[in-house]
C-alpha cells in the first residue's frame, strides 16, 4: 500500500481474466451515466480543494491504473511506483483540467504516458548495458484484475501469451487501440480522448484489430475450448 498527498492511501489487487469480445458490445459506452456524473461531481469537488473528492477518485480508478501499466510492463514492483506516480500527477495538475468530463481519459493518458516513459528509460540502460535487477527477479504470472462484467470467468496464461504474440501483427495504433478497449475496458469516446484521434480514426483501427484477432485459428481454437470445455462453461 502507498500514499499520496493528502493522506490517501493505494492498494493493488492483480488476478487472472478471461478475454471475450462480441462485436456489437465491442463498440458500446463502458462507463454508466450515473458513474460518469459521480466522477464529474468529484473532479469538480477535487478541483476546489476537496482532498476527501480525491480520494475517493483513486478509489474509483487506482485498480484500473495499475492494471493498465502492469498489463504493459508486467513487473508488479514497476506497476506500484508508477501508479503511484500517476496518481501524484494527478493530484498535482487536476486544477488545470478544463473539462471535467474528461477525466478519467486524461488520466489514462498520464498513465499511457509513465509507461511510455518507463520503457524509453529501459531501452536507453539496455543500450549501454544496463540491466535492472528487478528485471531479472521479478517474473509474474498473474494476468491484469477485471471486473466480472467486463470479462466474463478465467483465462489461461497460455492465453495470453498468444494475445501477446498476434499483437505483433497489429501496427502501433491498432495495438493501443486494441488493448485500450479490451484489456482496459475503455469505450471509444475515452479512447479517442486518451490517444488524441479521432472516434473514427479509433473505430477503423479497433475493426482492423479484432479482424486480425478473429482471423487467428490458434485463438480461435482456444476460445472454443474455454467456452465449450465442461465446467467452465459459463452460465
Amino acid at each position: 500500500m502507498n500514499r499520496i498527498p493528502g493522506g490517501a492511501s493505494i492498494s493493488y489487487a492483480t488476478g487472472c481474466v478471461l478475454f471475450r469480445m462480441n462485436t456489437r458490445e465491442d463498440f458500446e459506452p463502458s462507463v454508466s451515466a450515473a458513474q460518469g456524473d459521480e466522477v464529474v461531481t468529484l473532479v469538480e469537488q477535487a478541483k476546489a480543494g476537496d482532498a476527501h473528492a480525491f480520494e475517493k477518485l483513486m478509489a474509483l480508478h487506482q485498480d484500473e491504473i495499475f492494471r493498465l501499466v502492469f498489463f504493459r510492463i508486467r513487473s508488479r514492483m514497476d506497476s506500484e511506483d508508477i501508479t503511484q506516480d500517476v496518481f501524484m500527477s494527478a493530484f498535482k495538475y487536476l486544477p488545470q483540467l478544463k473539462e471535467s468530463d474528461r477525466f478519467r481519459p486524461w488520466l489514462y493518458r498520464i498513465a499511457l504516458n509513465r509507461v511510455h516513459d518507463f520503457h524509453r528509460k529501459n531501452k536507453l540502460l539496455a543500450f549501454f548495458g544496463i540491466t535492472d535487477e528487478r528485471d531479472q527477479r521479478e517474473m509474474p504470472d498473474v494476468e491484469p484484475h477485471r471486473d466480472p462484467s467486463a470479462l466474463d470467468g478465467v483465462i489461461r496464461h497460455e492465453f495470453w501469451v498468444r494475445v501477446k504474440q498476434l499483437s505483433k501483427r497489429f501496427s502501433k495504433m491498432e495495438r493501443e487501440v486494441f488493448f485500450l478497449r479490451f484489456v482496459d475496458d475503455m469505450n471509444l469516446r475515452e479512447i479517442a480522448l486518451t490517444l488524441k484521434r479521432s472516434e473514427s480514426a479509433v473505430k477503423t483501427h479497433l475493426y482492423r484489430a479484432i479482424r486480425k484477432f478473429k482471423e487467428d485459428s490458434a485463438l480461435s481454437d482456444f476460445l472454443e475450448g474455454e467456452w465449450h470445455g465442461g465446467k467452465d462453461q459459463p452460465s
